[in-house]
């Protein structure tokens, strides 16, 4: 089976207009590496797992665990890097814990996501190449 080729650029001219705007744009260094921290830590199964669960709905440890068909240790050690993350927050109610995602970026990343993996495998692009 063969590879298709990556397209490559033959050009030898710097388009000042593209580079310019591109520059004029460019998020400041920490930032870009916080963000790549966040693909990182959503690059888990059991994570993403967990985030759909809460796209759901609030939901103690208990419900996640069995939602996922897991541990509520695995479950709570997963919850521990999403909260330290922001991804995830908690509320108390009497000696209950819930949680839930930690805000509208945090869903809308999360549903985004799942629609560009949906609408790539509905379009026959589904193999993901790293």
């Amino acid at each position: 089976m063969f590879k298709k080729k990556e397209p490559v650029c033959d050009c030898n001219v710097i388009h000042r207009d593209a580079v310019q705007r591109a520059l004029k744009r460019k998020p400041h260094d920490v930032q870009l590496e916080k963000l790549s921290e966040l693909f990182k830590i959503l690059g888990d199964p059991t994570r993403i797992k967990i985030l759909w669960a809460l796209d759901q709905n609030e939901m103690c440890v208990c419900d996640i665990a069995n939602v996922l068909d897991m541990t509520k240790s695995s479950i709570s050690h997963q919850l521990a890097v999403l909260r330290a993350a922001g991804i995830v927050k908690y509320r108390r109610e009497g000696k209950e814990v819930y949680y839930m995602l930690d805000d509208d970026h945090v869903t809308q990343l999360y549903e985004m996501g799942l629609r560009h993996i949906i609408h790539q495998i509905q379009n026959g692009k589904s193999e993901i190449i790293a």
